[in-house]
């Protein structure tokens, strides 16, 4: 156990490598939500009705907080099949390091830069108005909330990156993933206005969950639909760790699995 724990940092190490020797892994990563903020912000902002004090933006920060950790699963996908195709799963299937020491350490590594881009997210949020107003507890346990939220998404990641054939395949099944989950929520605005079909799905949406959570640790009100009475509008916190237990209880052994089945392509 000791030595598996000590080969995941060391990938995590390397991942974190990566991102100083190729900056601008992060420099795009860190700008496509900023894009998102500005956009939502100024573009949309003014014919989305919120009902949030303080205006739209209040409403939209969760949302643009979540879809971001939300995109792990993207990330984590596109560079498993890149390690795929130059060989070096193989390479480390060969070597004496425990073999969940791959996944992990990528999960971790990945998760890590959504440290560096929440905060950056949350300064630009802060530039265009976003006030937060629980206190510094609860939005620091908010952020721990989303980086637990990215970190079990990765898992999904590892296993579609190991089960596509090649990047391009990975990134259009990611996104086709994330879009509907992000876009078919409560993350841009309120369900109120879907389709009463829509909305109970948005409601039961992991996604809608989620940032219901960090609304209410951000001391925000969340505006629901048909569906004010069900157990996620009531308990979003709860509902959000629930959705999160599953997510690992099933793909960390399937990707585990499936990485000591992964083959040379």
């Amino acid at each position: 156990m000791k030595n598996a724990v000590s080969d995941a940092l060391v990938i995590t190490r390397r991942q974190l490598l990566l991102l100083v020797r190729v900056p601008e892994v992060l420099i795009f990563t860190t700008i496509q939500p900023v894009m998102f903020v500005l956009l939502f912000r100024y573009v949309f902002g003014g014919s989305i009705v919120s009902g949030q004090p303080g205006g739209y933006v209040q409403f939209l920060m969760p949302g643009i907080f979540v879809q971001t950790v939300a995109f792990t699963l993207a990330g984590t996908a596109v560079g498993v099949a890149e390690d795929m195709t130059k060989g070096l799963i193989d390479r480390y299937r060969s070597l004496p390091i425990a073999r969940s020491a791959l996944v992990v350490g990528k999960t971790l590594g990945d998760s890590a830069l959504n440290i560096v881009v929440l905060l950056v997210m949350g300064f630009t949020g802060y530039l265009v108005g976003w006030r937060p107003n629980s206190g510094s507890l609860k939005i620091f346990l908010a952020l721990l909330f989303l980086l637990a939220f990215g970190y079990s998404l990765a898992w999904v990641g590892i296993y579609i990156g190991l089960s596509a054939k090649e990047s391009r395949v990975v990134q259009n099944m990611s996104f086709l993933v994330t879009f509907p989950l992000t876009f078919l929520s409560s993350a841009f605005a309120p369900t109120t206005g879907m389709p009463r079909p829509l909305q109970y799905f948005a409601e039961w949406n992991p996604v809608s969950t989620v940032v219901a959570a960090c609304r209410q640790l951000f001391g925000l009100d969340n505006l629901f639909g048909v569906t004010a009475g069900s157990f996620p509008s009531r308990y979003p916190l709860t509902m959000s760790l629930i959705y999160m237990v599953l997510i690992m209880v099933i793909f960390i052994p399937l990707s585990v699995r499936k990485y000591n089945n992964a083959a040379k392509r």
